[in-house]
């Protein structure tokens, strides 16, 4: 199965990328699923089609849908919810304040992530092509493996043990609402649902990322930050998509000052993302809404490439020997050093890019090592591992 995810900065087109792209490989005879991640369901708006939980053939060999938040809240948050809703009652809440505050922002985001799971588990599919939400909440999102994953190895099997000591003893002395056994219960079936999408979103075999942008400055700013903190958690750009382009049929002098603008900043996306390949789509003169005018889009975008596969390769992250020690090389393309913070604890390297942490588990035969040094070279960091055992 191939899963394809695109993101971008709001309001840049990324929902009419993801169609046209998911009607472009449905026309080759795939049998194709377009989903969202987005709150705002604008994939029912760019085809013209009410769309719901179940999936819904839209077009030849192509199906879409959209989750339900609510129904996915009953089925794995709900004990979870009972339980946050207790204890800020007991802080002084009310209870419609409760109710709305034991809600994660962004949570019906972190279902959609089990559902892409789920159908490359499920195996119907060949191709499912994601619209993500705009690339702030993108980002939070595909973070949200990584420290749901730690938590769950490192923190979870402990606490549940102290609670387990504890509870019988800290009910005699506060009336504080504690969890029960069916919060922790319901916290590990949230957790087997996410269980193995960072595999999945980061096996550069079955995920890309595929970045929609405009020739515009801000844009472009916030493409470069998006492509770095993408890298560092392990996912793979495989395009961009640079949407809106004013053609060439444009000769009016008013876009003269637009188009020479647009010419620079296109100069700028190659130069900074080259080798990961450009695509194009030009401006239309109507709303792209329907399946013949996103058809049209999509074969203007890939023109003789196959959409469904992986335009350019690249890892991330590597592991190599050198010498008498190891290298960690990390790619950070648009990281500087005082962008960067590196720390270790025992099996784990915490890498911190601006507002974004990783943990990364060291494998055994680097844990038992000790860093001699990191160095940002070029577009990654390298962090060499000498053979001495640390003191």
């Amino acid at each position: 199965m191939r899963i394809i995810l695109f993101t971008g900065k709001g309001g840049v087109g990324k929902t009419t990328v993801a169609s046209a792209t998911a009607l472009r490989i449905a026309a080759t005879g795939v049998k194709t699923l377009v989903m969202s991640t987005d709150p705002a369901h604008s994939l029912s708006d760019a085809f013209d089609v009410e769309l719901g939980v179940e999936s819904l053939e839209i077009a030849p060999n192509l199906w879409a849908e959209q989750i339900d938040p609510q129904r996915q809240l009953e089925d794995s948050w709900q004990d979870i919810q009972r339980h946050a809703i207790k204890v800020l009652s007991w802080a002084g809440l009310n209870e419609v304040e409760s109710e709305e505050l034991a809600l994660i922002p962004g949570l019906d985001e972190i279902f959609s992530l089990a559902d892409v799971k789920r159908h490359h588990d499920e195996g119907i599919y060949d191709v499912v092509v994601v619209d993500c939400a705009p690339t702030g909440e993108t980002l939070r999102l595909l973070s949200l493996p990584d420290v749901i994953s730690w938590y769950m190895e490192r923190i979870f099997p402990v606490e549940r043990r102290v609670m387990g000591v504890l509870r019988p003893v800290a009910k005699k002395v506060t009336s504080l609402p504690l969890p029960g056994e069916e919060v922790y219960d319901a916290v590990r079936r949230f957790y087997d649902r996410l269980d193995g999408v960072r595999r999945i979103l980061t096996d550069g075999a079955v995920t890309s990322v595929r970045l929609v942008v405009n020739p515009e400055k801000m844009v472009i700013a916030e493409a470069k930050r998006t492509f770095t903190y993408l890298n560092l958690f392990g996912y793979r750009v495989d395009a961009l998509v640079t949407n809106r382009l004013l053609p060439d049929t444009v000769i009016d002098p008013f876009f003269e000052r637009w188009k020479k603008l647009q010419t620079e900043h296109l100069a700028t996306i190659h130069d900074a993302f080259a080798p990961v390949p450009i695509l194009a789509a030009r401006l239309r003169e109507t709303e792209l809404i329907g399946a013949n005018l996103l058809t049209e889009v999509g074969r203007e975008v890939y023109e003789d490439l196959d959409a469904a596969d992986v335009l350019y390769e690249d890892d991330p992250m590597t592991f190599t020997r050198r010498g008498d020690g190891y290298v960690l090389a990390l790619k950070l393309p648009f990281a500087t050093h005082d962008d960067l913070e590196l720390s270790t604890k025992v099996d784990e390297l915490f890498v911190k890019v601006g507002p974004y942490r990783r943990t990364i588990m060291l494998p055994r035969v680097l844990a038992s090592k000790s860093i001699t040094s990191a160095k940002l070279i070029g577009d990654r960091i390298e962090v060499v591992f000498d053979r001495r055992e640390p003191r």
